[in-house]
């Protein structure tokens, strides 16, 4: 059964840094891309950023490049997603997805960004 749990979110004032993490557990971690999306209040689902499975090549979404950093760990099967220079439009529940998965398999992690 495929799980992934995401965590680290957290109340940061604009300009703050901030590590989500996924742990994931149920599949073979290394074989597949994996992506970050984020819900912002009242708004639908967006994709954010995405590592392939050797965590060689990565791509974002215009609003977070320069800013935000997708990594993963093999060895600890924990995608990550590294956020500096926050913004209130930021502020949102952030989840991680497997590629080939149509729906979200996490509950999310909340941020929230606010002076």
């Amino acid at each position: 059964q495929v799980q992934l749990v995401e965590s680290g979110g957290g109340l940061v004032q604009p300009g703050g840094s901030l590590r989500l993490s996924c742990a994931a557990s149920g599949f073979t971690f290394s074989r597949y891309g994996m992506s970050w999306f984020r819900q912002a209040p009242g708004k639908g689902l967006g994709w954010i950023s995405w590592v392939d499975s050797d965590n060689y090549r990565t791509t974002y979404r215009d609003s977070v490049k320069g800013r935000f950093t997708i990594s993963r760990d093999q060895a600890k099967n924990t995608l990550y997603l590294q956020m500096n220079s926050r913004k209130v439009e930021d502020t949102a529940v952030y989840y991680c997805r497997r590629d080939g998965d149509t729906s979200l398999k996490g509950q999310g992690t909340q941020v929230a960004v606010s002076s």
